[in-house]
């Protein structure tokens, strides 16, 4: 049987009927002829080169219009570092390191998202967690009551009274004192200005939070300087006890931080005094029954405390470890207040032991 070739490259019957001749295939340049002859009946089929990268240009395209149907890209893969090998450590880092923690861990896994959320919602007497600078959902009432507040001032008082009685009292060593009792005082007004009760004094407390907080700073050292200011502030301090306001006006240039109401050693001396208290308080059944109102106020005075020492710009408020500590402090002191709400002299004891364990062990770690 003759054949002749087209102009496409195909060798072609030249009798076979047009209707039913294999549809031509056409070939890339250089392929050689002997491999364009068209496949007998049940032999294997061979597939050119041409089609495998038609069939990728398809897929190709396939791919790109499925991209832009998702928005035109798809999603970086995300780097990691790699992480070191083992082999390249030393003896202490390798013991520092469990194998496989799932064979020591016990117990289910724990929910922080549900831990979280029930801080924020509020527990042990609606204490809640706050974030940033005491803001969003946190209660100052869920940790101090006003009538706390206002005893704290007015117990200070007595304190400030007598440490500038005079100015050799003062030199001689009554300006430590009233340093501590004006920063005191300077985080109570703090705490009045941001309370969600009604709160005495609440129309002043911006302006005297910052007076005393200032003298309270200056009051480092005994000096001319220092009396005269302390002297100016106890007297700003009587007249707002008795329904008066301070004639001096703060100056403030910048936003208020609780870092500028006290520094953390004036606030360590407060909780430490707190702490005797109350553990002197619950020491026994009979004395914590007659001094139930003493108790709640220095542990809603600690509570108080461990909150601001968290709060941004003061020392160590990064340190997570840190912040463990206060807020553990804080959240045994609410649970003391709780429990002497109740008058439940066991809990009151065991609440009371676990803020001492807290002081205890954040003062093993840090220094006032």
């Amino acid at each position: 049987m003759d054949s002749v070739m087209d102009d496409s490259g195909l060798d072609m019957d030249m009798d076979l009927d047009p209707n039913t001749a294999p549809r031509r295939q056409p070939l890339l340049p250089m392929v050689s002829p002997e491999l364009c002859s068209l496949p007998s009946p049940g032999a294997p089929r061979i597939v050119l080169p041409g089609v495998i990268v038609l069939l990728a240009i398809v897929l190709a395209l396939g791919a790109a219009i499925g991209d832009a149907a998702q928005g035109g890209r798809r999603p970086r893969e995300r780097q990691r570092a790699k992480p070191p090998a083992v082999k390249d450590w030393d003896k202490t880092s390798k013991s520092a390191f469990l194998d496989d923690a799932f064979t020591t861990l016990e117990g289910e896994r724990p929910d922080f998202v549900a831990t979280s959320s029930a801080r924020l919602a509020g527990t042990n007497g609606g204490a809640v967690a706050a974030s940033g600078e005491s803001g969003g959902g946190f209660r100052w009432s869920g940790l101090i009551s006003p009538d706390t507040l206002a005893d704290e001032v007015k117990e200070q008082r007595k304190v400030i009274a007598a440490a500038v009685a005079s100015a050799s009292e003062f030199k001689g060593g009554g300006y430590d004192q009233a340093r501590e009792a004006f920063s005191a005082i300077a985080l109570a007004f703090g705490v009045i200005a941001a309370h969600d009760g009604d709160v005495r004094w609440k129309k002043d407390a911006e302006n005297a939070r910052d007076l005393f907080a200032r003298v309270g700073f200056n009051c480092k050292v005994g000096t001319d300087g220092s009396f005269a200011e302390a002297k100016a502030r106890a007297a700003d301090l009587e007249a707002l006890l008795d329904g008066g306001s301070p004639e001096k006006k703060a100056d403030r240039e910048e936003d208020f931080a609780w870092s500028q109401v006290a520094a953390r050693p004036a606030l360590m001396s407060r909780l430490e005094a707190a702490e005797q208290v109350a553990g002197g308080i619950v020491a026994s059944k009979d004395a914590f029954e007659k001094q139930v109102d003493a108790l709640l106020r220095e542990v809603e005075l600690v509570a108080a405390i461990g909150e601001v020492i968290q709060q941004k710009a003061f020392e160590y408020h990064d340190d997570d470890t840190y912040r463990g500590y206060a807020a553990a402090m804080r959240d045994a002191a609410v649970r003391a207040r709780d429990a002497a709400r109740r008058a439940d002299y066991d809990a009151v004891r065991a609440a009371v032991g676990d803020l001492k364990k807290s002081c205890d062990t954040c003062h093993g770690d840090y220094r006032s």
